[in-house]
């Protein structure tokens, strides 16, 4: 069977010594559906791709829903997701896939790339913990997911 992230990433704090390109591979690898999984990963691997794909995060369809949990709209704020993603094993930093360009590719405190993220309807995925814990947002109030593998 296929590892769904090096080892070596799963425990990973954020820092300029993670590749950021093997945390989203790892990213896509947990969370999105095996049957689009490879078109994800090919995007990630030119420019022209990955610009193609940022655009296409706001309308997302192919989570793996196995693994996504939809956040309630009473849990929707910032301080909330927060302490959700924090008790799942969130980490101070994360690493952020976004449709915003200036997001796309930053790491930054998680409070603060929450506080920049939640509610603008922009299709951005936070990453957590490579591989096993994200958040996603998309366009509509409902697309906003905690995205959790235990394996």
């Amino acid at each position: 069977m296929h590892a769904i992230v090096n080892a070596s990433l799963r425990w990973a704090c954020y820092s300029a010594s993670v590749d950021p390109h093997a945390i989203e591979e790892a990213l896509f690898r947990a969370f999105i559906s095996p049957r689009r999984r490879h078109r994800y990963l090919s995007l990630l691997e030119s420019t022209k791709g990955r610009n193609r794909l940022r655009k296409e995060l706001a309308h997302l369809r192919d989570l793996d829903m196995r693994f996504a949990r939809r956040i309630p709209s009473n849990e929707q704020t910032a301080e909330r997701v927060e302490r959700l993603l924090r008790g799942l094993g969130a980490k101070d930093q994360c690493l952020i896939l976004s449709e915003t360009l200036e997001l796309d590719g930053a790491h930054m405190p998680l409070r603060l790339a929450l506080d920049r993220v939640l509610g603008t309807g922009r299709g951005t995925f936070l990453s957590c913990v490579p591989g096993r814990l994200a958040y996603y947002e998309g366009e509509d109030p409902g697309d906003r997911f905690l995205l959790v593998r235990n394996e």
